[in-house]
């Protein structure tokens, strides 16, 4: 089965080393070929040192004469001098030859021994503190990283920002079978890598990845390069990665992060990047959570990726008027989303605003809170830059109308826990909102297209949605999976479509038992530029069709032994039993063109 990553990456236009040196700046690069350079330029002391006591010991040891055993006087050549002086400075020792030693011989042979001793003690030396430089280790990083990307022989994606969006990337990308190689510019977060349970290595380097030197080292010109996610926490070096990719390599889909609206127009200037803006992401969530809450449990549910959870539908709040604390770029943001739906807005804000009616003060404060006529009001958000803020001001509001509807931030991933005790209705997680939209852009295209169409089709459609997953998968979203009909993927199933019709529903029949149904939901037939969300059992198929499905391991894997074999095909689609076979198929034949013979 192909992996859906590869489908992913010709749809956007595309064609464990674990390395933790000290953050590099930009131009702190070196070739790799520099480690042999600076090892040479470190150890050149030393290795004249010894070459200059090898060389007085062995010329010494060689001018010095012996005695043959008739007492006739006899020298040594420089080659046994040079065997002798080698094994008597190593410390092997085997003895005095070829002839025993005069007096004078082993007097120099002692000097000798003192005078490498000093000399290797010095070499010694001198390695150990080339092994601990800082720049040593910088170079050999870069050697290494590079080396191992360069060997990449299967597509791979150039992640840049290990935090905590980059951690759930790279977990999801490796149970699908994809690589990565990863920048960050925090040793710490490097070094975290190492620890992951991860199936295959993940080359990942501790650097500044607004270096468009690094970003090349790192892959970027790779031939299998496969895409780009820039997810920093910094706009302006995602902003720097974004534009690099889009010189150099213009052919690349590029994800990036942005809570700016200036960077995201900057970044544009340059190509078409995929811009992720968790705020916008969460103000569009939080207006569908109000309005549609079926739909925004479908699309939470398919969002989380294989395995994840049913969330918990919802309640529908009555229309009134929202109380938001926090009056910074989320809060701007959310501000704009709550008044284009035509809600009112009461802002709580620490500083001054240009904003009318806005309510000074420190929202954790409950007579600051008190101002703002919670017991009127049908929701409040959390949304400052500070996790015990927040969580404070949802414990006062709370305690001032319990009946209302809670929408928090949560800046760090360490508070996950208290937010989870505080039982939020909405919560926005930047770093998983990231995660998500990424992952489901680039895991499979076709979940992308179902998500951004399924909230046009209304509540009642996303409920009947949800309960036929949970049907025929359960309370926890197995996986989902594109299967495109043509004659790399689909043979069996091209073959039976130019000579019959196929339905979805003869499709979804289990091979070992036709009049039993797999447990797989189809989310999307895509036709071209048409797409029909959950397709009915009676639905046509034809060549060419992209299908999104949902289901069970097995259900896959039967599904995929339907789409390449021509035996299972022809009994699943049509009930008919084809012999399996070179063998079997040409008896068959025979036999039957016998039996019509008589």
């Amino acid at each position: 089965m192909s992996n859906p990553l590869f489908f992913a990456f010709r749809q956007f236009g595309a064609r464990k080393s674990s390395i933790r040196p000290r953050a590099l700046a930009d131009h702190e690069f070196a070739a790799p070929s520099a480690t042999i350079f600076l090892v040479m330029r470190k150890m050149r002391a030393p290795l004249i040192v010894l070459i200059v006591v090898f060389s007085i010991s062995v010329v010494g040891l060689a001018l010095i004469p012996g005695v043959d055993a008739d007492g006739n006087p006899v020298r040594m050549t420089l080659f046994d001098s040079f065997y002798v002086i080698s094994y008597t400075a190593t410390t092997i020792g085997f003895g005095e030859i070829p002839l025993p030693f005069t007096v004078a011989q082993r007097l120099w042979v002692t000097f000798s021994i003192y005078l490498s001793v000093i000399g290797w003690a010095y070499a010694i030396g001198s390695l150990l503190t080339l092994l601990g430089d800082a720049g040593f280790r910088r170079a050999l990083a870069v050697q290494r990283f590079t080396r191992t990307v360069a060997r990449s022989r299967e597509p791979f994606l150039l992640l840049a920002g290990y935090g905590q969006t980059g951690r759930l990337l790279v977990k999801a990308f490796d149970a699908l079978g994809q690589r990565v190689v990863v920048l960050d510019k925090v040793d710490r977060r490097i070094e975290a890598l190492d620890l992951e349970p991860l199936h295959a290595d993940v080359p990942g380097l501790a650097a500044d990845a607004a270096s468009p030197h690094l970003l090349t080292l790192a892959g970027l010109g790779h031939r299998h390069c496969a895409g780009v996610l820039a997810l920093t926490d910094n706009d302006e070096t995602n902003l720097t990665i974004s534009v690099t990719a889009a010189l150099l390599r213009p052919d690349l889909p590029v994800f990036t992060r942005t809570a700016s609206a200036t960077i995201a127009d900057r970044a544009r200037a340059f190509g078409t990047p995929i811009v992720v803006d968790p705020f916008d992401v969460f103000g569009d969530h939080l207006r569908l959570a109000l309005s549609a809450p079926s739909t925004f449990q479908l699309l939470e549910w398919l969002e989380g990726g294989p395995g994840a959870e049913l969330p918990v539908r919802g309640k529908l709040p009555p229309d009134g008027r929202w109380v938001l604390c926090g009056y910074g770029r989320f809060g701007k943001r959310l501000v704009e989303d709550f008044r284009a739906a035509g809600l009112e807005v009461t802002i709580i804000e620490t500083t001054d605003s240009d904003e009318r009616g806005v309510i000074r003060g420190d929202a954790a404060d409950l007579e600051v809170l008190a101002k703002a006529k919670l017991d009127s009001a049908i929701g409040v958000v959390a949304g400052t830059d500070n996790d015990t803020t927040n969580l404070s001001i949802l414990a006062n509001s709370r305690q001032l109308n319990p009946n209302l509807f809670l929408a928090a931030r949560q800046n760090k991933p360490s508070s996950t826990a208290l937010f989870r005790a505080m039982n939020v209705d909405s919560l926005l997680v930047p770093t998983e909102v990231v995660a998500h939209q990424v992952y489901a852009q680039i895991s499979t295209p076709l979940l992308w297209r179902f998500l951004k169409e399924a909230p046009a089709r209304g509540d009642a459609w996303a409920a009947e949605v949800v309960e036929r997953l949970r049907g025929h998968c359960g309370m926890a979203l197995p996986a989902l999976w594109a299967m495109t009909l043509d004659v790399a993927h689909s043979p069996a199933v091209v073959g039976a479509l130019a000579s019959e019709d196929v339905c979805i529903g003869d499709l979804l029949r289990d091979p070992v038992d036709r009049d039993h149904r797999l447990d797989a939901v189809p989310l999307l037939l895509g036709r071209g530029d048409d797409a029909i969300l959950c397709p009915g059992n009676d639905v046509h198929l034809a060549t060419g069709d992209a299908l999104l499905f949902a289901g069970t391991p097995h259900a896959r894997r039967e599904l995929q032994l339907t789409m390449v074999n021509d035996s299972t095909a022809a009994y699943v689609l049509f009930d008919r039993h084809v012999p399996d076979g070179l063998v079997w198929r040409k008896l068959s034949r025979r036999y039957g063109r016998t039996s019509a013979t008589t």
